[in-house]
């Protein structure tokens, strides 16, 4: 049942995102890929497995290495969200620059004037 909720979850994830990517505003598109980012954490923890105990040192998985969730897909997911942190904030930096420096951040308008100030 899990597996089934972050499965709707993650379609709606990509749908929304997909939608944020196809607007014209310049902060809409920033947004969708940040949401795209975020659905491909979801992703990659739903994939690494839901079932399993914390992989800590308690003796627990000497016996049954199978019950404990893999560390790595964490790791990888932590990254990934730093990394998603990172951009976004450079995007939106990029946003407010072309803000200042158009008037617009509005993409078919921004594709009129050529790129000219």
């Amino acid at each position: 049942m899990t597996q089934f909720v972050l499965a709707v979850v993650l379609g709606l994830l990509f749908a929304f995102g997909t939608f944020l990517v196809l607007r014209r505003d310049i902060l809409r598109v920033v947004w969708g890929v940040v949401i795209y980012s975020q659905a491909a954490n979801v992703y990659l923890i739903t994939m690494g497995g839901l079932s399993g105990v914390a992989p800590i040192i308690s003796g627990h998985a000497v016996e049954n290495p199978d019950t404990v969730t893999d560390p790595l897909v964490q790791a990888l997911v932590l990254t990934a969200i730093v990394i998603s942190f990172g951009t976004t904030a450079f995007a939106l930096v990029l946003t407010y620059r072309i803000h200042e420096e158009h008037g617009t951040i509005d993409l078919q308008k921004l594709g009129e004037t050529g790129g000219e100030s």
